[in-house]
Formats: C-alpha cells, structure tokens, sequence
C-alpha cells in the first residue's frame, strides 16, 4: 500500500478537515510545515443529497515546489487529522470549488472568508479566461456601486481588504476600464448634486 502511494505524485494536492477532529492550533501546524495553503469558510450550511445536514468542514489546497509523493503529503494530513489527501490536476478549479463558485445549486459561501497561509495566491495558479475576466469586470461594477466608490485607488484597497483576489487583478490589470467608469460614476453623482442645488434655488 505505501509503496503504490509513494508512485502518486503531485504538485499540488486538497484535503478536507473537520472542526470535531482538528487540533486546536491547526493552522499554526499547517504554517510550519511552510507550503502554501488556501482554506475555505467552514462549510456548515451543506446538505446531502437527501437534504440531511452534512457534517461542518473546511477544504484545504496544499502547494508543495515539486511533485510530491502521496504518502509525504499523508504526514501533513495526519498532523491534523484529515482525511486522505487527493491530487489536484489544477488549483485554480478546485479554489474555485472552496466557494461553490460554480455551482449555483449548492450554498454560496463568500470569497473572502478564505484562509491564505505562507503567501497563498490564487494569480500564481492560472490566468481567467476572457468569460471570466469579462464577469469580473461586472463585479468591478456592481463593487463601485455597492461601496460607493469614488476613487480608484480605494476600489484597489477595498478589493484586497476582502480577499477579493480575481477581481483585484482584473481592476489592476484594466486600470483604464476600471478608472473610466468610476470618474463616470463620480461625475453623474456631482451633476445630480449640482442639479439637485439649482432646483432647491429655484424653490
């Protein structure tokens, strides 16, 4: 058995952990062992597919230099008592999964409830499709008017102050775009005041 999962090798690996079993300091055990890790919110809203409550967990990324034999990863897995790590063909849809971003049907969990340990970044992972870049560029959107943004250095701060980091590179890679539509915004917002002034004069 050790000897087939010393043949399985990956760079890149996932487990899931639960709160009843993790140790106290599980994340400090995970920061020691110095790979990079992503870990999701807790997931304690699933349901099966019978609609009872599956048991609250996390899921974890694990980024190692190299590929890595399964049997070294189990030694990181069983410090904190996960389960069997699997390997991941790519990080950036399984990041993705940490969310349920793509899977509308399951509960929403928020992107910036993610856990990044020893300089985790999704953007060292994969680039976004033009569909995607094109949906954050909606987000970027929907961002400025939600937090009343005004500035485009604030939206860069806001963004990076939740963890928003897909979005983040989208506005910093698309600074024209980005910039355009809150100097748009800003200046609709000072014609409304200037007009709102005139026609309280008038009364």
């Amino acid at each position: 058995m050790n000897e087939k999962k010393s043949t399985i090798k990956k760079r890149n690996w996932a487990f899931v952990l639960y709160p009843e079993s993790a140790p106290a300091k599980w994340q400090d055990i995970l920061q020691a062992t110095g790979l990079q890790c992503a870990v999701s919110p807790l997931h304690d809203a699933d349901v099966n597919a019978d609609e009872t409550q599956k048991k609250a967990h996390w899921h974890v990324i694990l980024c190692y230099s190299g590929p890595t034999a399964q049997n070294i990863v189990e030694k990181v897995t069983a410090s904190v008592n996960a389960t069997i790590p699997q390997g991941l063909e790519q990080v950036k849809g399984y990041y993705r999964y940490l969310t349920h971003k793509d899977n509308p049907e399951k509960v929403q969990y928020s992107e910036a409830d993610i856990v990044t340990i020893n300089g985790f970044s999704i953007r060292d992972h994969a680039d976004m499709t033009r569909a995607e870049i094109a949906k954050e560029k909606r987000n970027i959107m929907i961002f400025v008017e939600e937090n009343d943004i005004v500035e485009y250095c604030d939206l860069l701060l806001e963004l990076d102050k939740n963890n928003l980091h897909d979005t983040w590179e989208v506005a910093a890679n698309n600074t024209i775009f980005a910039d355009a539509y809150i100097r748009s915004r800003r200046h609709k917002l000072e014609k409304a005041f200037e007009k709102a002034i005139s026609e309280q004069k008038k009364g």
